[in-house]
């Protein structure tokens, strides 16, 4: 092991502080920004997203200023197979993913990480709040939540391997967010103020559907809203612009309140149903990845979460397959999503997650 780390620097407040916290600790660092994709390019101006000059320039004089080499990497290509198009397949079938998650999964914990093992770097470091440990019984690393709950992004890194999580450090997880912006301030940062990325960065006005028939270049066939007997409703626009729970949007004037129950791809049907008609118990996911643990030999007692914004619920989680969970919840959970991802918890120590089929 030795002293060297790779800060990911995106020209926020999250990763400036993480970078000044390993040099007070110590680390020689290295910078890195990733240059996941060229506003122009999917239809935005410099100011409206992230991987802007601006933000660039924020991460470069930062690193700079602490004394670090820094390094603008472009990973564009890889992002836009592996986030951007992903997510307009996801809609084009229905499911509502989770962009943050694959970002994580292919571009920061991937690319980034084995350019962290060309350069010497055995440690990776970013600005999420979440920690980790090692179970000295089992000889595990173990992903936990952030002491700030409100900040928490344990949810979005449950695709982090043993191997990975060996090599990363995530300076924040104990620390508040008033905190954070206390360091920068007293540091004099210019990003101090910053003001946190709440939507998706390539989509940052939120709307998906708009973006999705500029990126893919055409115009998705209207269908019928149906109700789960069959019976027509209405016209809908397109089964890119819904998504299960939605009741917003649906520009139909009916009896009584409607919600997206599904959206049948193969008929290019939106089936709607009352509020009661959202709630299930149980779900299947795929693509799994198990971190407190191998594997998950006999039924386990979890807290689950089915999206990021949502507290965890009581369920019993069971392997039926090497990729493969079944969960079921101990109460009804409303709008179960395709295309989301559960994660499992048991206390503050993430078990693992899979995206929901």
């Amino acid at each position: 092991m030795n002293n060297k780390a790779l800060i990911a620097m995106s020209g926020g407040v999250d990763s400036g502080v993480s970078a000044y916290l390993m040099k007070q600790n110590g680390y020689d660092c290295i910078a890195v920004t990733m240059k996941l994709f060229s506003n122009g390019d999917i239809s935005l101006s410099e100011e409206n997203s992230c991987c802007s000059t601006n933000d660039i320039d924020i991460a470069k004089n930062l690193a700079n200023s602490l004394g670090m080499e820094h390094h603008l990497l472009n990973f564009s290509d890889d992002f836009k197979e592996k986030v951007i198009d992903n997510f307009v397949s996801s809609y084009e079938n229905g499911a509502t993913p989770n962009p943050c998650i694959e970002c994580n999964r292919h571009l920061k914990f991937t690319r980034l990480f084995s350019f962290a093992e060309e350069n010497g770097c055995d440690y990776i470091v970013t600005g999420h709040y979440a920690r980790i440990d090692r179970d000295e019984e089992s000889g595990r690393y173990l992903l936990k939540k952030a002491v700030d709950e409100e900040k928490d992004q344990s949810y979005v890194l449950y695709s982090l391997t043993q191997n990975q999580l060996s090599h990363t450090i995530f300076p924040l997880g104990a620390m508040t967010k008033p905190e954070v912006r206390e360091i920068a301030l007293s540091q004099g940062f210019e990003n101090a103020n910053k003001k946190d990325s709440q939507d998706i960065c390539f989509i940052p006005d939120g709307k998906y559907a708009e973006f999705i028939e500029s990126y893919a270049n055409k115009k998705y066939p209207e269908g019928n809203f149906i109700d789960t007997s069959g019976n027509i409703l209405g016209t809908h626009r397109g089964i890119i612009r819904y998504t299960i729970g939605q009741r917003k949007g649906l520009g139909l004037a009916l009896p009584q309140p409607m919600y997206v129950t599904k959206v049948d791809c193969e008929n290019n049907n939106v089936v709607l149903g009352v509020h009661s008609e959202l709630f299930s118990k149980t779900l299947t996911a795929s693509k799994i990845n198990l971190i407190s643990q191998e594997t998950i030999e006999t039924p386990i007692r979890v807290k689950a979460k089915i999206r990021y914004r949502q507290k965890p619920e009581w369920a019993t989680a069971v392997q039926t397959d090497t990729d493969t969970l079944s969960i079921e919840f101990d109460e009804p959970q409303r709008a179960i999503t395709k295309g989301q991802s559960v994660v499992l918890y048991d206390g503050d120590i993430v078990v693992g997650g899979g995206t929901i089929e």
